[in-house]
């Protein structure tokens, strides 16, 4: 059994979450080379109680090793940013998290680095000659070399993931952090990295820490192949988050329902990864209102997964992506230094996590659950998700009108939650 059977994830975006500065400062620049000059952020550890509270049993981090800028400009893999507290702070983080049982995965950005990168520079400094140009994708000409640039960004370097080094490096950086205390990688980009190199890394790392999981960040393409072909555990099902959210936007039960049947077949082979809201997108309340929210976690409690949360949903926190300079703030929030500084407003949105991850949690077989979809009407679309066992089954009625509403019975045909609930 895998640890994705029994995992419930608060994902978090550090970075966000301390309120650091995420653009290039000289301050930060000086915190890098000097880490002991640099100030004490606030903690992750005085919110694992609250994670736990929840109901989750997983803390999903974004980028904490050293960057220049937003975390995903990493220059060093094996040192915890400044910003964060550096290593004292994260090594206090896992102790609390193994002294509550709480599950730590970490964010691994291994389709490029930072263009301040030490190996980066030392390449650029050799030449297309030198022992380390073709550890990265770098273009070359009479004048000398700069970054290829993944997707256009000319401060994110691309490695080069034919080159054997590169396997060595990644599998060097899991290793050292596993050996730490973590579980886990979430793979930034995974799809944009053949899957020959996650099978490569994968195979090794497992060889030593068996029980590590390894969840690829994978938007479009085949899924199964990932896991297949790659060596993965998992990848972040998108498509599903897509279809929740749009078939809420349109009243549409036909997109979700066409959706559930695909995700259906996914769990014939792994346990996808689920979420309503991540890093990189839209509030899911923003997107489709309050009780647009609850429904869509309905959904994402009552169906096969591993769920991740991300952190403020659970506040009916709003904010907006948008493809701009800091189109990220919004979604990436500070969060204050204790849990008894959040504004009272949003702590019925955490009850009602609560209460869902709770059913969740009583029917543990859910993680695996293969889901049917009985009936489309209307805005009304009506699915049964089953497990192994006779008394394994909830049957679950979701209203994607304009006012959403969700009631979920169990194999008994007795009521287990309602949304809004009764007067």
């Amino acid at each position: 059994m895998s640890l994705l059977d029994h995992a419930i994830w608060w994902h978090v975006y550090p970075l966000g979450f301390v309120g650091a500065s995420i653009r290039p400062t000289a301050d930060h620049l000086n915190e890098l080379a000097h880490p002991d000059q640099a100030p004490t952020p606030g903690s992750l550890i005085s919110w694992l109680d609250y994670a736990v509270g929840l109901g989750a049993n997983g803390l999903q981090l974004g980028p904490v090793f050293a960057s220049t800028s937003h975390g995903y400009d990493t220059v060093d893999h094996l040192r915890i940013d400044p910003r964060l507290g550096g290593e004292e702070m994260f090594d206090a983080l896992v102790a609390a998290c193994q002294q509550r049982g709480v599950l730590l995965m970490l964010d691994g950005v291994f389709n490029h680095v930072g263009a301040q990168h030490p190996l980066v520079r030392r390449a650029l400094a050799e030449g297309p000659d030198g022992e380390l140009a073709g550890l990265f994708r770098l273009d070359w000409t009479p004048e000398g070399g700069r970054p290829a640039g993944w997707e256009g960004f000319t401060d994110l370097v691309e490695f080069n993931h034919d080159d054997p080094r590169a396997v060595d490096l990644v599998v060097e950086v899991m290793e050292h952090w596993l050996a730490r205390g973590i579980s886990g990688w979430r793979l930034d980009v995974a799809y944009a990295v053949p899957l020959a190199f996650w099978r490569a890394v994968t195979d090794r790392v497992r060889a030593a820490y068996p029980s590590a999981v390894f969840v690829g960040e994978v938007i479009h393409g085949d899924y199964r192949a990932f896991v297949s072909e790659g060596g993965l555990d998992s990848v972040t099902e998108y498509e599903l988050w897509k279809a929740i959210w749009s078939s809420l936007v349109d009243h549409n039960p036909w997109e979700i329902g066409h959706t559930l049947e695909r995700h259906d077949a996914l769990l014939q082979s792994f346990i996808p990864m689920t979420f309503v809201g991540n890093h990189d997108v839209t509030r899911i309340a923003t997107k489709v209102g309050d009780a647009g929210a609850v429904v869509a976690l309905v959904l994402l409690m009552t169906v096969g997964g591993t769920p991740s949360l991300y952190y403020g949903d659970e506040q009916a926190f709003r904010g907006e992506k948008t493809e701009r300079l800091g189109g990220d703030d919004e979604v990436r929030p500070a969060f204050p230094a204790a849990p008894d500084a959040l504004a009272a407003e949003g702590w019925w949105m955490y009850r009602t996590h609560r209460e869902l991850i709770a059913l969740r949690r009583r029917h543990s077989w859910l993680q695996r659950a293969r889901t049917s979809v009985v009936d489309k009407e209307g805005s009304l679309i009506t699915y049964v998700s089953t497990g192994a066992g006779e008394t394994e089954q909830v049957t679950v009625v979701l209203d994607l009108g304009e006012q959403p509403s969700a009631v979920v019975t169990d194999h008994a045909g007795i009521e287990i939650f309602r949304f809004p609930s009764a007067p």
